[in-house]
């Protein structure tokens, strides 16, 4: 069964729409209330692709396109400063849950290797 994610407009809600979708054999699955903010990122990375890289260039072909489109993608995830981020890359932000994760995880298995040994000093990472 295909399955379709809508918002909840008056436009998407209506019997008339719905009912097509069950018919046709579409799960219809609508975020739940106050849901609507968690596209707000989303809609801001796409709203930052066209309007700083897709309106501003010509593509003549699909491939210079999807080259164009991943140098992009390389540079909002590692160079450019995201207010949203406290002016720090996504890439920035995600290596540093990253290592908090992994230190955390050292101690965790720190902790439970010294139990089951019975010992009480355990390294630093």
């Amino acid at each position: 069964m295909a399955r379709v994610d809508t918002h909840q407009g008056p436009q998407y809600t209506s019997a008339v729409f719905t009912g097509q979708l069950e018919q046709a054999g579409i799960a219809i699955s609508m975020d739940g209330r106050g849901h609507c903010h968690d596209s707000i990122f989303i809609e801001r990375l796409w709203r930052s692709v066209k309007y700083e890289e897709i309106y501003v260039r010509e593509y003549l072909t699909m491939q210079k396109l999807e080259e164009e489109l991943n140098a992009y993608f390389s540079f909002y995830n590692s160079e450019r400063p995201h207010q949203s981020l406290g002016y720090r890359t996504p890439e920035a932000v995600y290596r540093a849950v990253v290592s908090q994760f992994e230190k955390k995880s050292h101690l965790y298995h720190c902790v439970l290797s010294s139990l089951r040994k019975r010992r009480s000093i355990c390294q630093p990472y």
